[in-house]
């Protein structure tokens, strides 16, 4: 971006927008201006008005005072179609596709040329073919949508909002289910939108993305303004402070405490996934241990078969010394062990459901009455005891958990398991679309829970977390455990070393 374009006319100006709902004011006066051609990420803790914002800019939502312009000129948003022909598109982290439908007929959903009063098909895969080609997405527009892997699914999303003309793209946390082979090809495909004049309000608790692709940074604190950073203010602890108003340098607290008996371990294990390979290793109680690996090393696989919701193909599972057959969940539950999966909402959470029912989800078979009738008031107990230890932030018991947000919500997830009691917790990505604030309490938790005892085995692809957190490190590639790391042999080199297959270099 130009020194000329920060001196122009901002493209979009955001000035004192303030929106509330019953009980909740959501933003106060908040004001930031957009650069034709610029990347700004817009960050914040969950809670600290951004999916509101956005909401506003694509006309879902209407602001209760404040003032938006666009090329200088007040504007009115007060619909999606308003929004889209000022050219403001929002690419929701859910992506808002017709799955069963083609390319084509996606990108031009309820905009599509006619002749002769019927649809013509023909214009529609033509035309497609244009904005496909600017988004580097190699496929035929007659392709049915839901054949494409997600990666390819958010191209279609880009090229669809270009065919509107979109002259301001809001991404809401465009990566968060892609690989990092995907998410490499969006970043390209970012930059090379910025450079034909289109700006990007990039949305991501993933601060290193942000630090790569944003031009500037504007931080939301408790729906307020709470900093801008310039391109060479970008750092990670700079953001942290603005998102969270105190100093991180805590932020993975470690402690020393005493490593107990082996509480899980695993013998010649092949899962269904990586047949050809035997996995073993031990955990102690008092351990944090990480599972490092790049997309598709096996980890999600292993912690599956663990926990039996895929059947092992060979090996054993000891707990505290004692072979346990594991075949499916209730097995591994009634072993001691716990599993919070790396989708919470498809696998973690009946979102419909309340905090109370959803944390009484694993324990029922434990608070049952005779007869089969649930102690209600023992799920009442467990419920209130553990969003106070998690420190939930819920109205009340009765809050549907959808409308929680995502650290809230892991929080429901972990507490549900922890009412019953585990010797051993699996995660599974555990801090994956959450904000700092609510990362750090985890990691306290984490910590807490080693601290008493209990084993902790976690699989994560963020770096820092994974250096950060783990008294050791089990590092996979294609199946297979390539390396440990105990805690002084880590660094970033050295796990990746491992994970891309390359264990002499890493020693």
């Amino acid at each position: 971006m130009s020194e000329n374009s920060l001196s122009a006319v901002p493209l979009l100006d955001v000035q004192n927008v303030t929106k509330s709902f019953p009980g909740v004011r959501a933003l106060q006066e908040v004001s930031f201006a957009l650069q034709a051609g610029e990347v700004l990420a817009v960050i914040g803790e969950n809670g600290a008005g951004k999916s509101t914002m956005m909401k506003i800019l694509a006309g879902v939502q209407e602001p209760d005072s404040g003032q938006v312009f666009i090329d200088a000129k007040p504007v009115r948003i007060d619909s999606t179609r308003a929004a889209m022909e000022l050219g403001v598109v929002l690419i929701h982290q859910e992506l808002n596709l017709a799955d069963n439908l083609d390319v084509g007929s996606n990108i031009f959903l309820g905009r599509e040329p006619r002749r002769g009063g019927l649809i013509d098909r023909r214009r529609i895969y033509q035309e497609s073919k244009v904005f496909l080609q600017r988004v580097g997405l190699e496929v035929a527009p007659e392709t049915i949508v839901d054949t494409l892997p997600i990666g390819k699914q958010q191209l279609v999303e880009i090229a669809k909002a270009l065919s509107v003309s979109a002259r301001v793209l809001i991404m809401d946390e465009p990566t968060s289910s892609l690989s990092s082979k995907e998410t490499e090809a969006l970043f390209d495909v970012v930059k090379d939108l910025r450079s034909r004049g289109v700006s990007v309000i990039y949305i991501s608790h993933r601060l290193g993305e942000v630090r790569e692709l944003a031009d500037r940074v504007t931080v939301l604190r408790d729906g307020q303004n709470a900093g801008d950073l310039s391109r060479d203010e970008i750092t990670h602890d700079q953001m942290v402070n603005l998102m969270v108003g105190r100093d991180v340098s805590q932020f993975y607290a470690r402690e020393h405490h005493e490593i107990g008996d082996v509480r899980l371990e695993v013998q010649d294990l092949i899962t269904p996934a990586w047949p050809q390979h035997k996995l073993n290793f031990k955990i102690s109680a008092g351990e944090i241990v990480g599972v490092a690996g790049l997309v598709g090393a096996g980890r999600t696989e292993m912690l599956q078969v663990l926990f039996g919701i895929d059947k092992r193909v060979g090996g054993r599972i000891l707990v505290d010394g004692k072979a346990v057959a594991v075949s499916r969940p209730a097995d591994a539950i009634e072993a001691g062990m716990a599993l919070v999966p790396e989708d919470r909402k498809q696998h973690g959470l009946v979102l419909e459901m309340s905090v109370l029912h959803n944390m009484g989800l694993a324990g029922l078979s434990r608070n049952s009455l005779a007869g089969g009738f649930l102690n209600r008031q023992k799920e009442k107990s467990d419920s209130t005891q553990m969003i106070e230890k998690m420190r939930v932030r819920t109205p009340s018991d009765g809050q549907v958990v959808q409308y929680l947000s995502g650290g809230n919500q892991q929080k429901v997830v972990i507490g549900k398991w922890l009412s019953v009691g585990p010797r051993i917790l699996l995660l599974d990505e555990p801090t994956r679309g959450i904000d700092v604030g609510a990362k750090e309490e985890i990691y306290r938790l984490m910590e807490q829970l080693a601290a008493e005892g209990m084993a902790v085995f976690f699989v994560s692809s963020e770096m820092e977390e994974i250096l950060g957190m783990s008294d050791r490190v089990l590092v996979m590639h294609e199946g297979q455990i390539s390396g440990e790391l105990l805690r002084d042999q880590l660094s970033e080199e050295s796990v990746m070393q491992l994970a891309t297959g390359n264990p002499l270099a890493a020693c």
